[in-house]
Parts: C-alpha cells; sequence; structure tokens
C-alpha cells in the first residue's frame, strides 16, 4: 500500500477577524493558497481585502484567528514571514529619477542578493524590459512601471507573492501586460495571491476565486466550481458582434499603439463585415 504525501498549503487561514472601532472589517475568513497556484480575493471596495493582505504580510495585527504564510505563524514569526514573501502594493513603488536598471540593483544590493547587476539584467530580460533599463522610469507607461514593480518584488525568488489590485488605474493594454507578467510568476513556481475587483481580471488569471463579501468569504472555488451555481445557460443563437475589446485591439494592437491617419470607421466596419461573415 502506498501513501501520498499531502503538500501543505502555501497559506492557511482560519477565522482570521479585524475590527476597527465598532466597524467589523473581517468576521472570521478562511481560505488555503496552494503552492504554485494565483488566488484572487475578489471583492468590492471595502470589502476588506486591502486588510486580509496587510494581516498575512505582519504588516498589522489581527484580532482573531490564525494564519500561516509558507509554514510560518504570521502572529508570532512575522520576521520569517517577511523574508519569505514579497508585496506590491497598489501603486507602483518604483524610483522615478533611477533607470530602470538602478532601481533593480538597489533593490538587490539592500536584500544582499550576489551579482545584482545580472540579477537586474535576468529581470529586465524576463519581463521585456531590457531595451527600457537605461532610460528613467520617470519616461515609463504604466503598464512598464507595473511591470518593473513586481520584478523587483522577485529579487530573492520568494516563494510567495501578494499583488494588492495590480491593475488599478491602467489602460487595457498595461492590464494585459500585467497579467501576462502574473502567468509567468505561477509558471515559475511563484505562489501568487492577488486582491482585484475586477471581475475580469480573476477570470483571466485565478486557479481559484474567494469572493470577500462585507468582512466574509462568500463562495470559494474554481471558475467551474463558481460557473456551476447558477442555473444551466439557455443555448440561443444570436448573430455576434465585435466587442470594444475587439475593437480596439484590432486598431491599436497591430500598429504597436503608434496613432494612424487611417479611415477607423471603414476598419469597424470591415471587422463586424468579417465577424458576421465567420457567424455564417
Amino acid at each position: 500500500m502506498t501513501t501520498t504525501a499531502v503538500r501543505a498549503p502555501a497559506i492557511h487561514v482560519q477565522g482570521l477577524t479585524k475590527s476597527y472601532g465598532k466597524l467589523e472589517v473581517l468576521k472570521g475568513v478562511d481560505f488555503d493558497v496552494a503552492s504554485g497556484s494565483i488566488f484572487a480575493l475578489l471583492g468590492s471596495n471595502g470589502a476588506g481585502k486591502t486588510t486580509a493582505i496587510r494581516i498575512l504580510t505582519s504588516l498589522l495585527h489581527a484580532d482573531g484567528g490564525a494564519a500561516t504564510v509558507t509554514g510560518f505563524d504570521v502572529f508570532k514569526q512575522g520576521a520569517d514571514v517577511r523574508q519569505s514573501i514579497s508585496l506590491t502594493g497598489q501603486f507602483a513603488a518604483v524610483d522615478d529619477i533611477l533607470t530602470g536598471r538602478e532601481n533593480l540593483v538597489l533593490i538587490a544590493q539592500l536584500r544582499h542578493v550576489k551579482s545584482p547587476g545580472g540579477v537586474a539584467d535576468a529581470l529586465l530580460a524576463r519581463f521585456s524590459l531590457t531595451e527600457a533599463g537605461s532610460r528613467k522610469v520617470a519616461t515609463y507607461s504604466g503598464g512598464m512601471r507595473r511591470r518593473l514593480d513586481i520584478a523587483m518584488s522577485l529579487i530573492g525568488n520568494p516563494p510567495v507573492i501578494f499583488l494588492d489590485e495590480p491593475t488599478t488605474g491602467l489602460d487595457p493594454e498595461a492590464r494585459i501586460e500585467v497579467w501576462d507578467a502574473v502567468k509567468q510568476l505561477a509558471a515559475g513556481g511563484t505562489t501568487v495571491l492577488l486582491t482585484t475587483q475586477y471581475l475580469d481580471e480573476a477570470e483571466q488569471l485565478a486557479d481559484r476565486i474567494a469572493i470577500l463579501h462585507k468582512g466574509r468569504i462568500i463562495v470559494n472555488g474554481t471558475l467551474a466550481e463558481l460557473k456551476a451555481l447558477l442555473p444551466p445557460a439557455k443555448v440561443e443563437y444570436v448573430e455576434k458582434q465585435p466587442s470594444l475589446e475587439d475593437v480596439f485591439f484590432a486598431i491599436v494592437g497591430d500598429n504597436g499603439g503608434e496613432s494612424a491617419d487611417a479611415d477607423t470607421t471603414g476598419d469597424s466596419d470591415k471587422a463586424g463585415a468579417t465577424a458576421c461573415a465567420n457567424e455564417k
């Protein structure tokens, strides 16, 4: 008879509570995050997402409950937790007056990583920032800044990374860039816990999704499991029209974001005609 060892979750949360005076922000939150997976904590503003992240990263004390990250007790072994994680907040924590490479080298030196320059160059290549590495970050687009921010958080190879609303305020192209970066993290074995208020973001990225509402987890499962909670969809035949996203990337995506004087109305008509032809 053979036995298979059960791998402990990278993050374990049980009965987490937190109040600010009479305001209950977390009311007994429970969830596990499997190693090497992407877990989305989905909820509207004020649901308690950032409070949960701050507790799990040992930046805020909880009122009750239990939590472990990479096997370390968040409440008793905060220093060990901080050494095994990285946190990327809602706004990119990069230095505008430095170049992208200088930002990475600085963090590598602060973390006493060997060969800071080599680490910086490897991360620039990994996040498609090599050509921009010698430019000051003040010249970067929102997506580039966020990718650099995530790259900085990977210095030292932390097994767990927390991303608190990583695409807030980004344009559609920049969001796609960040999504690709997050997928690369999980593909490399990094455990990712991200908070978001965007439904499509959770749908695109997460292996499991927990919906946090008014301080409680009201549902937790895979996308397929969550969809199964609703009645089966009715099959209807409709003429498919291109979405705004289809139009946006058809016009912008093909020319690398450069503006053009082409007749966009004609392009849209062609896209619609193609979609109708495909439906037929």
